[in-house]
């Protein structure tokens, strides 16, 4: 692989680029780098590696939500969906380059390991540099297109310059015309935001910690306002170019995969409750397409940071289901989670936990309940609630029918019925229900049941569920 790029980035056309990038103000290759005009390769390997490892702490697009299909004269496409390191809507894998612009940083936040006080190698990609590095690793097919994040540099507004000027790169001279999603730094012009969203696919804007107290005191360089103001501004932007679009179809395109953002989970001590009821109003106000949470590694000595030993993972998982019932499934935060019950369960995704407490309204006849009822029952997806709807015209939906339809009976069985009947006479007793609903997680491991906490890894059902959103 390094022999290739090195191939790629040494040609005659990269020379001429290179002496007009010598004069720039920005971040320049080191007189050490340059031979004969040419980059040092391993140079910009090592600068990858460091960029890249520091970039694993950021939460990526799991679906661009962006259509763009080959144009003539350019390369690359956005088709469906595009996910880092994971699947697309369509059954597709793919993978972004996903990295840093620099992880030199003015900033303090103690929960972030590029902190400025922070001792760790240190790199900077130029914009040519990147661009051409993300164009290398494209036409050879290791990826689909762009993650890019970055530390900050003299200013968010000169950051931004920086990240700018790379996409353009991409965009214009090698005419790049695949997925760039990229993370805004908060504190950012509006206009610096408006170029940026009108050349790339998603914009995000990390909110970083759920409440505004954490955030004055693990990220002290940082306030609610210079987050909250660029994720508004990307909001009413998209509100206006959509109703210029529905005028005029050239129009240019802002953002068209929308905006997302991210949450450190674990690192203060905001409950479950609070960090959901959080979610909703940021899909409510300003029209998110995704909200992601990201469990707190241990990167920091501050002594607020909790002292974990591993990860918080479970515990993102359960919000990550949260966060499907909000979007998909039409629950309420107040009905998932309240103030007298404000953390979710370890061992109960929060659709069952839901069901468990109430069991007043089950069991649902499986051929006459509404679809906002089938969607109440555990393992019973959006996808499976169409199948049943379609599949009760012709005739009464049974347990058999059910299973072919791959729902997921050894969950809905305790709360439905088919034609007036349960399944095989089940007990219906609440205490029966729980045991059975856990056993392949917790009772097949009694002598580990008192071990086991809110940040026990996470098991593979509850990955499946949380990628999938079928619960």
């Amino acid at each position: 692989m390094f022999y290739n790029i090195k191939e790629h980035m040494c040609g005659n056309v990269r020379n001429e680029k290179r002496k007009k990038q010598k004069n720039s103000s920005e971040f320049r290759v080191p007189n050490s780098a340059l031979k004969d005009n040419e980059v040092n390769i391993m140079d910009i390997m090592e600068k990858l590696k460091i960029l890249a490892d520091a970039a694993k702490y950021d939460s990526a697009c799991t679906s661009c939500g962006s259509h763009r299909e080959s144009q003539e004269g350019m390369i690359g496409r956005t088709r469906g969906a595009c996910l880092v390191h994971t699947y697309t809507a369509d059954g597709r894998a793919t993978s972004l380059i996903k990295v840093l612009m620099t992880n030199y940083c003015i900033y303090d936040c103690q929960y972030c390991v590029n902190r400025v006080s922070n001792d760790l190698p240190r790199a900077a990609f130029t914009p040519q540099e990147l661009a051409s590095m993300t164009i290398s690793f494209y036409t050879r097919n290791y990826v689909e297109g762009l993650f890019l994040s970055s530390g900050v540099v003299k200013s968010p507004d000169h950051t931004m310059e920086l990240m700018y000027n790379a996409i353009k790169i991409l965009r214009t001279e090698y005419r790049f015309n695949g997925y760039v999603h990229v993370k805004t730094i908060p504190g950012a012009s509006d206009e610096m935001v408006m170029k940026m969203g009108l050349i790339v696919d998603r914009l995000s804007v990390n909110i970083e910690l759920p409440s505004e107290e954490s955030l004055k005191q693990l990220a002290p360089d940082k306030t609610k306002a210079s987050i909250i103001k660029p994720m508004k501004f990307i909001n009413d932007s998209l509100k206006q170019n959509k109703r210029e679009l529905a005028i005029y179809k050239n129009a240019p395109t802002f953002t068209p995969a929308g905006q997302a953002t991210q949450m450190i989970i674990g690192a203060t001590p905001e409950t479950d409750f609070q960090i959901v009821r959080l979610a909703e109003s940021l899909y409510n106000k300003y029209w998110l397409r995704r909200v992601h949470y990201s469990a707190y590694i241990p990167v920091g000595t501050n002594k607020m940071l909790p002292k974990y030993e591993t990860a918080p993972l479970l515990r993102e998982h359960r919000l990550y289901q949260c966060d499907w019932l909000m979007r998909l499934y039409g629950y309420k935060s107040h009905e998932i989670l309240s103030e007298q019950n404000p953390n979710l369960d370890p061992f109960l995704d929060p659709k069952c936990n839901w069901a468990m407490g109430n069991l007043g309204v089950f069991p649902i006849e499986i051929n006459t309940a509404p679809r906002e009822m089938l969607l109440r029952v555990p393992g019973i997806g959006p996808g499976g609630a169409d199948k049943i709807i379609t599949a009760r015209k012709l005739g009464s939906v049974t347990f058999e029918m059910l299973r072919k339809m791959r729902i997921v009976l050894k969950r809905a069985i305790y709360f439905i019925t088919c034609s007036g009947k349960t399944y095989e006479r089940l007990n219906m007793n609440e205490k029966f229900i729980y045991q059975n609903l856990i056993s392949d997680k917790a009772l097949s491991r009694v002598n580990e049941l008192e071990q086991m906490s809110m940040f026990s890894p996470p098991t593979k059902e509850d990955m499946v569920k949380s990628l999938t959103g079928v619960m």
